[in-house]
């Protein structure tokens, strides 16, 4: 399997991912994304939110408040139960998750751990000029309490009829004692998901339903299948609102880790949010007159981890000409750059006018299209290969004489003459 190590130096390399405050040591946790990197997570944010919302009809999208009234964290259970247990080495004083360590030793300097104790993951903080308890706020720690306490919103506005679900992408903050595995564990990180609304004794046909779109939804981004695994969480490691939790898994460098979760909440939340809040959050069925308050399936979807999957999927080793070759296999639709046009060299005005002409009209078209006129024709071609890119396209002389132009594959990195008007086309029918 391909290293961690190797990940992350193309990542970086490249302008996907760059550490968090490089230039000042960096910050633990925290990572930037650079163009390559953007584009990616908006090709995976968007073609989420066309599956799970705007392809379904019985959808919702809200996007909210990243601060919340501390009361509805108390609501949750996060204020007194949302913590990790930490211990620290008193030798050299770093603190650890007391699962991730095996012993009594310190992983780093073999010293002697301290007792566990619990540590608060929230990102706490204070609204307005005053520091005191009633300034209280967090970080939300999840995007899931933002849906629960609009439900009455949208049921008010909308009059949604049952089942139907309430979506959100959005950022999320914890305090992770030791964030590690590049952008697998971090503390600034965003949540694609769905709060599914259902009558209680619907929930098992609902879960179902959302198990198979999810398994759809890997498959559809280009993530190995072979790597995928679902893991039925036993009663004793389920979250306190959950009834039934399956973790998809990902065989990442690192290990077979969660990648996705899949949760049956019950009503709990809307239960607790009524009981701290003093509104009233059933569901008034009109057709029925009967009064209920809904149970939720919960599909949680994490951007970055998608990310990482969708590099260690993608990535590949070949020789070409006898020269080793490193690629990204994406599939066109979650590729950041679509295509890029060359003009064969770039001291040739009439070739780079046709490149620019070309390249104009299919970026009018595509949008992640680049112009790469920089080296020669085979580092063109390697650099392309290395972000992803499915084609290239090369402007040359014949291109003056018959507007014929060439193609390359990423994959096969066959090339073939195309006339200039069928590009688009070709684009566009494989563009999946």
């Amino acid at each position: 399997m391909t290293s961690l190590e190797t990940i992350v130096s193309l990542a970086k390399r490249r302008g996907f991912i760059f550490p968090g405050s490089d230039i000042y040591g960096g910050l633990a946790g925290t990572w930037d994304y650079g163009p390559l990197g953007v584009a990616l997570k908006n090709n995976i944010k968007n073609l989420w939110w066309q599956k799970f919302v705007t392809d379904r009809e019985d959808m919702y999208g809200v996007d909210t408040a990243l601060l919340m009234n501390a009361r509805v964290w108390e609501a949750s259970g996060h204020v007194a139960g949302f913590s990790d247990p930490l211990v620290e080495c008193k030798k050299c004083k770093k603190r650890f998750r007391a699962d991730h360590v095996d012993g009594a030793k310190c992983p780093e300097c073999g010293g002697v751990l301290g007792e566990s104790r619990q540590f608060n993951m929230m990102f706490k903080t204070h609204v307005g000029a005053m520091e005191d308890s009633a300034a209280v706020s967090y970080l939300r720690p999840e995007t899931a309490q933002g849906i629960f306490v609009n439900f009455k919103n949208i049921v008010d506005v909308f009059h949604p009829k049952l089942p139907f679900g309430i979506a959100q992408v959005g950022k999320a903050f914890r305090n992770e004692i030791t964030p590690r595995d590049f952008i697998f564990r971090m503390r600034e990180f965003e949540q694609m998901e769905v709060e599914y609304f259902v009558r209680e004794n619907d929930w098992q046909r609902a879960f179902e339903e959302w198990r198979m779109v999810m398994l759809a939804w890997c498959e559809s981004i280009g993530l190995d299948m072979t790597s995928v695994s679902e893991l039925e969480i036993a009663a004793d490691d389920r979250a306190h609102y959950s009834k039934r939790t399956i973790d998809f898994e990902f065989e990442y460098p690192f290990g077979k880790k969660e990648l996705y979760g899949l949760a049956y909440r019950t009503d709990y939340d809307l239960t607790k949010h009524m009981e701290y809040s003093s509104k009233d959050l059933e569901y008034f069925d009109e057709e029925t007159k009967e009064r209920l308050k809904p149970h939720v399936i919960e599909p949680s979807l994490g951007v970055e981890r998608t990310i990482l999957a969708l590099l260690v999927s993608a990535y590949r080793e070949d020789e070409i000409g006898g020269d080793k070759r490193e690629y990204l296999a994406f599939k066109p639709s979650v590729a950041p750059i679509k295509a890029a046009v060359f003009p064969l060299v770039k001291n040739k005005p009439d070739l780079v006018a046709k490149a620019r002409e070309v390249y104009t009209g299919l970026k009018k078209e595509f949008g992640s299209v680049m112009f790469d006129d920089n080296g020669n024709i085979g580092k063109r071609y390697r650099r392309q290969d290395e972000i992803g890119t499915p084609w290239c396209v090369t402007v040359d002389y014949q291109t003056l004489e018959d507007g014929t132009v060439t193609v390359r594959d990423r994959d096969t990195a066959k090339q073939e003459r195309i006339v200039i008007s069928e590009v688009a086309a070709l684009f566009r029918e494989k563009l999946i």
